[in-house]
């Protein structure tokens, strides 16, 4: 992928992530300048015939009665800008503001904002030669839209804020002259038209539901281990039993997972050893899939918004009108980073549980905590317990952020999403589960080695040999946060799937 095409219509998520992680060009298409360019002229027809058109010539919020003059348009616009960046809390990482500018960008490539051409180039510019605006996660509210972290975005473009370029923090002229960009006036409309919208809720969420893809490959893949140290009883996976209750992600999970498991001579058969395994193992299709049901359901509302006008009022075209609505509102996406975090809470919830039954004696009739030399070595004790703690904290973190509100804007704004705080909880979320997964196949792994390897699965020994080349088996205590990390990182890059993938074929739901 050389570049990416920004037509306002067809951004996929797998561009989102090239263009924030890997600094992929991007270009606007032809058909997206001619857009802007006509719905810019309706913006300066309506104030050349002094029509009231909300955030145009009038204020904002409980302002939207006051009607301001065409000489004043300028100021209030930069007025608009400057007064809304009061964000709070660190910084979001630097692939979330670009994914911001991005989702943005297309959102204005649609033609529906009065903006001009020009001041998009300005984006587009500082997408391309790495100007990256400072932008505090805190502030918003997720309507009118992230008013908050998108005024950050843009101090930067009218010499003001702070930015990112080549590694080092500059003033905000300061970066934009180091990289050759002109710094912008904004004119009637463009304040209004660069902040509200749900690119920031939407650009966490984005690249979050796109690594929530990997970690359910992952969650698979762990307990496609686990199965192997348990000893585990696939008939619970027969596609019959998945058949006769056909959610799709239930019967991809079962599939997946015998896929993994083909050829492994340590899994068994009920009745050999025993009739039934437990929930964590057994039910894994049912509950991995239910994951799977939900991430999807999260993903395809994502698409629908990266490519959505989110602004207000929206200029039409047609009939040469600004009609004012609430497209900025963050609902859609709230109550599905609520349902995300929820989704990912359980992946890490039961794989939680799967480490418990490998490092409690009494249920694997393993050593335990997986040493053999128990006592003087602790072996992964300790591990189930950081587990159980981000596990804890998932839990906390799930509370769905949707169902508050507090009232904004002397009233005006009563009722409001929260959406960017979900987005945000959710991508905590994602880096517990990941880490929890990362401390299941490190204890997979041990399990297997102390029963005693029969010969595995094609699919598990290629996650075994990974897992093997990077964290070596434990005969005495060490510091594991450094296995841990290793194990993190072989998920975060997504190299196990990949590694499990040319052995198996690509893992699809």
């Amino acid at each position: 992928m050389k570049e990416v095409i920004i037509t306002g219509n067809d951004l996929t998520l797998e561009e989102v992530a090239k263009v924030c992680r890997e600094d992929i060009r991007v270009r606007l298409s032809e058909e997206a300048k001619e857009k802007v360019l006509v719905s810019r002229k309706i913006v300066e027809d309506l104030i050349a015939e002094g029509k009231v058109v909300y955030g145009v010539t009038t204020g904002f919020g409980k302002f939207c009665d006051t009607v301001i003059s065409a000489d004043e348009c300028k100021k209030l616009q930069r007025n608009l800008i400057i007064s809304h960046a009061v964000g709070a809390g660190a910084a979001f990482p630097r692939e979330v503001a670009r994914g911001i500018m991005l989702l943005r960008i297309n959102n204005l490539a649609k033609g529906y904002s009065g903006i001009r051409l020009e001041t998009i180039h300005t984006m587009i510019d500082m997408l391309n030669k790495g100007v990256t605006p400072i932008i505090p996660e805190k502030g918003s509210l997720g309507a009118s839209g992230d008013l908050v972290p998108l005024a950050h975005m843009v101090l930067p473009m009218i010499g003001m804020g702070k930015a990112e370029y080549k590694g080092v923090e500059y003033f905000g002229a300061e970066a934009m002259g180091k990289a050759g960009i002109s710094v912008v006036e904004l004119s009637a409309k463009e304040g209004l038209a660069l902040i509200n919208g749900t690119q920031a809720m939407t650009a966490v969420g984005a690249l979050t539901v796109y690594d929530a893809l990997n970690i359910v490959k992952t969650s698979d893949i762990a307990v496609s281990l686990s199965f192997e140290a348990h000893n585990g009883i696939v008939d619970a996976l027969d596609h019959r039993l998945h058949d006769v209750r056909p959610h799709k992600g239930q019967m991809d999970s079962a599939r997946i997972i015998l896929d993994l498991l083909e050829g492994s001579k340590n899994t068994t058969k009920q009745g050999e050893i025993r009739v039934q395994d437990a929930y964590s193992l057994r039910c894994t299709p049912q509950v991995h899939g239910a994951s799977k049901d939900a991430i999807n359901y999260v993903k395809e509302k994502v698409e629908i918004e990266i490519n959505s006008v989110t602004d207000n009022p929206i200029i039409f075209p047609d009939n040469n009108e600004g009609i004012s609505g609430g497209n900025f509102h963050g609902q859609p996406m709230a109550l599905a980073f609520d349902f995300l975090c929820i989704a990912l809470s359980e992946l890490g919830n039961i794989s939680e549980r799967r480490i418990e039954r490998m490092v409690n004696s009494a249920l694997s009739g393993l050593s335990s905590f997986l040493i053999e030399k128990g006592g003087v070595n602790s072996g992964y004790m300790i591990v189930q317990y950081a587990a159980a703690s981000l596990v804890s904290e998932n839990k906390i973190l799930s509370h769905p952020a949707s169902v508050d509100s507090i009232p904004s804007s002397a009233n005006q704004e009563d009722h409001v999403s929260m959406g960017t705080i979900a987005a945000r909880k959710s991508k905590t979320i994602l880096e517990h589960v990941r880490r929890i997964l990362a401390m299941e196949l490190m204890c997979a792994c041990q399990a297997i080695d102390l029963r005693g390897d029969k010969g595995m699965g094609k699919g598990t020994k290629e996650a075994y040999k990974l897992v093997r080349e990077m964290v070596p088996m434990l005969t005495e205590d060490r510091p594991l946060y450094d296995d841990i990390e290793k194990c993190d990182a072989i998920i975060k890059d997504a190299s196990i799937v990949k590694r499990v993938e040319d052995i198996v074929g690509e893992i699809k739901f």
